[in-house]
């Protein structure tokens, strides 16, 4: 029986996670193993202690969202990811599934500086994943725990430039921004690296529908997608009308760490969260469909007027690019 079968769905969100927290792996922290923990990463799926929460919270929100267990305010969609995690050891076998020799989880009194290193270590360098699944993101890239333990780690690196294809089906635009007389002639452009990639250009249209597929190839050490929305000129520069960083972590994340999606029922397996620094309208599951592993979004554009665009991700592992 599944932990969330098992739980069942009661009414109150917070009973259900109390439900969830009474679980024998759940009443210690995730990190550091104090006892009784009260608060939770709700995008990792993990409860962890006062002082653990305190270095999750400096990770920003694009890693770790904390919440209260007792005192915040929780979605159902957040309390559902959490669920379907299932809990620290659920969590813990993916992102402890690889500790070097030598390296200890910290103590429920370890010093701050020790236990700030183990969960960015954890966490946001993920040095502790499986090195066939370790992957790393933008400027976060650091020589890996692993490395600076051996004499050998040139022969660690990965000999592959690339670790997979991201699939974007540009699905349309709203209320985009006017820029020629009455309307717009819009086309966007995805870029990531020295790659970029383009739509066609829909004719005044500020409403426009273009259901088209893109692929960028991801490497290794890779950043956001660039998002950016042009009104074509025929005699002038192209007008920007709008752009959006679009995060791959949450999805590129999830996808390696299960691996073959085929193997698995449809499930939730990560989320990208909104927040204020970023263009999500709403969170953004990354999800397990049909075998494969997609991420629906929904972006508002950045630096101007009005405008929304919606997209549609898919994961393609190496071989099946």
């Amino acid at each position: 029986m599944s932990l969330q079968s098992a739980l069942g769905r009661p009414q109150s969100g917070k009973r259900r996670l109390k439900e969830l927290l009474a679980h024998a792996d759940n009443r210690l922290c995730a990190d550091c193993g104090a006892p009784d923990p009260k608060w939770a990463s709700a995008n990792i799926g993990v409860f962890i202690c006062l002082k653990c929460c305190g270095v999750h919270r400096s990770l920003g929100s694009h890693i770790s969202k904390v919440l209260s267990v007792t005192l915040d305010e929780w979605s159902d969609e957040e309390i559902d990811a959490v669920i379907e995690v299932g809990g620290n050891a659920s969590a813990n076998s993916i992102y402890e599934c690889y500790l070097p020799e030598g390296v200890t989880k910290p103590r429920p009194d370890a010093p701050h500086e020790q236990r700030a290193k183990f969960i960015k270590s954890k966490y946001e360098l993920q040095e502790f994943l499986k090195p066939s699944l370790r992957i790393t993101s933008g400027g976060s890239s650091k020589h890996s725990l692993e490395a600076s333990l051996s004499s050998s780690s040139n022969s660690s690196k990965r000999t592959e430039e690339y670790i997979g294809t991201l699939k974007i089906k540009v699905l349309k635009g709203t209320n985009l921004a006017v820029r020629d007389m009455l309307s717009s002639d819009p086309y966007i452009i995805l870029s990531l690296g020295k790659q970029k990639v383009q739509t066609s250009v829909v004719t005044s249209n500020l409403n426009p529908v273009w259901n088209e597929e893109l692929k960028l190839k991801i490497p290794q050490d890779y950043g956001p997608i660039k998002l950016q929305v042009y009104d074509h000129d025929m005699f002038s520069a192209d007008d920007i009308m709008g752009e959006a960083d679009i995060d791959i972590l949450p999805m590129i994340t999830s996808a390696m760490a299960f691996g073959d999606a085929t193997m698995f029922s449809d499930m939730q397996i990560g989320k990208w969260l909104k927040s204020y620094d970023n263009a999500l309208i709403e969170d953004s599951p990354v999800n397990i469909v049909d075998g494969k592993v997609k991420q629906d979004l929904w972006l508002r554009l950045q630096n101007v007027e009005s405008g929304e665009v919606e997209l549609e991700l898919e994961w393609l592992p190496l071989g099946d690019s």
